[in-house]
């Protein structure tokens, strides 16, 4: 049986509700024609609407099909095939398929993920099926990447899983493994049954305005699985770290650009979380000469895929915490009646906050600029965005400009946690990573992320 094949038949399909996650669930490529970008565009962005279930299936997601299956046969009740004709059948097709099995290189639980092999690099993204995490699975496969995404979906989507599944449906390019990070036993698992060359860790939750309402369960979920990711990492042998932090560590500094140096002075749990998790890395690899290490401090990321197919697809619950991008999709669909702008005095020119935007096209690319540059017994701490900070009135501009809608602008009180003014110095990153933002124009990348 061709290796294809064989992953085909162990796919397992996710549940749509929420069992607790004992071990680790693997789910292999299929074969299958991607969508056209728009039509998965649209039926993204549409299904996103409409989803209210925790756990939403791929056909809801509306980027997966349903295939049927020519050669299945279905029972029909009124037949009454002869007994000893069925034990015969069912005899040979077991003898069959103990045969086929054990000519199968993978019989046994072996694997192509689970051996190093030359010039292949295998990458375990966590918080893979999110939206920065699928778009750095996206780039990573196509740079000829061998892709481990692994997510709990509790805040990802698998609809961007079967995006990836369908583009790359060869053997031994990406598989997704259905798990919960904050699990031991279960982490050890999955780095005991890899080859993993390196680790880009997105997996987080990753809300400002969230984590002021839950702050003990960001502190959790950011500290305590970045050690148990670090720990399985010395165990099994995987020495490069992409980290994935944030601009919210450094607060609300004084003097503005913000450049690597600048002090860290988080003012909300969530860049809290995040400076502990980047202490916890940099104590760590203290005396580890052998540890390759890059944090990457990004700041307010949009965009999506500029062929369409992926984006950003929050779940409806979470639309109130989300990113300013997805809210003004949302308005200028309809899916909400207008953008809620939050504070308008602030000590900035036109009273709102000032942010650095950087397209996710960009944040992926400086990802793949770190791994590549990553050596051992030295830890790179970078800045990623564009270095130049623009208003939230100059984003809702835009936002009308890309999309054709005058949209309805309800302005509200200040976000808790939120602070007034932050942008970038990107100059270490353009200098010892060689990496510039390209996607600089607000109305571009949102003229992707809604059409």
């Amino acid at each position: 049986m061709k290796e294809a094949e064989r992953e085909r038949e162990r796919t397992i399909t996710p549940p749509t509700t929420s069992p607790p996650l004992a071990s680790p669930r693997y789910i292999f490529p299929s074969a299958a024609t991607p969508p056209h970008p728009r039509e998965l565009a649209f039926a993204r962005r549409l299904c996103a609407s409409q989803i209210s279930a925790p756990r939403p299936s791929c056909e809801q997601q509306g980027v997966c099909r349903v295939v049927s299956h020519p050669g299945m046969e279905y029972f029909d009740a009124r037949r009454k095939p002869h007994n000893v004709g069925k034990v015969i059948a069912a005899l040979v097709l077991t003898t069959l398929c103990i045969f086929v099995l054990k000519q199968s290189p993978g019989f046994g639980g072996s694997s192509v993920f689970s051996r190093h092999e030359p010039g292949v690099t295998h990458v375990l993204v966590t918080g893979g099926a999110g939206y920065i995490g699928s778009h750095a699975s996206l780039r990573l496969l196509k740079d000829n990447y061998r892709v481990t995404i692994v997510d709990n979906l509790s805040r990802g989507n698998m609809g961007a899983v079967k995006v990836l599944q369908e583009l790359f449906p060869q053997p031994g390019r990406l598989q997704f493994i259905y798990a919960d990070l904050g699990d031991q036993k279960t982490v050890n698992k999955i780095f005991a049954e890899n080859a993993f060359d390196a680790v880009m860790h997105f997996a987080a939750v990753a809300y400002v305005g969230e984590s002021t309402l839950e702050p003990l369960r960001y502190y959790h979920n950011i500290t305590s699985n970045t050690l148990l990711i670090l720990e399985a990492m010395v165990s099994h042998g995987v020495k490069t770290l992409i980290y994935s932090s944030t601009c919210a560590t450094y607060g609300e500094p004084e003097k503005m650009p913000i450049v690597e140096t600048t002090r860290q002075l988080p003012i909300n749990p969530y860049g809290k979380a995040k400076k502990m998790a980047e202490d916890i890395i940099l104590d760590f690899t203290k005396g580890r000469k052998d540890m390759a290490v890059m944090i990457l401090r990004y700041f307010n990321v949009i965009g999506s895929d500029p062929e369409g197919r992926l984006g950003e697809a929050p779940r409806p619950e979470l639309r109130e915490h989300g990113r300013i991008s997805g809210a003004c999709f949302d308005a200028a669909l309809g899916i909400i009646p207008g953008l809620k702008v939050k504070g308008t005095d602030y000590p900035t020119t036109d009273g709102t906050c000032i942010r650095d935007y950087i397209d996710v096209t960009d944040l992926v690319d400086a990802h793949v600029k770190a791994l590549n540059k990553a050596e051992p017994n030295k830890v790179g701490i970078y800045n990623v965005g564009t270095g130049r900070g623009r208003s939230v009135k100059e984003f809702v501009d835009a936002c009308k400009k890309a999309t054709g809608v005058n949209i309805k602008i309800e302005y509200l009180s200040r976000r808790p946690g939120d602070y007034a003014e932050v942008y970038s110095d990107p100059t270490k990153i353009n200098t010892e990573l060689n990496w510039t933002a390209q996607y600089t124009d607000l109305k571009e990348s949102l003229f992707v992320v809604i059409f």
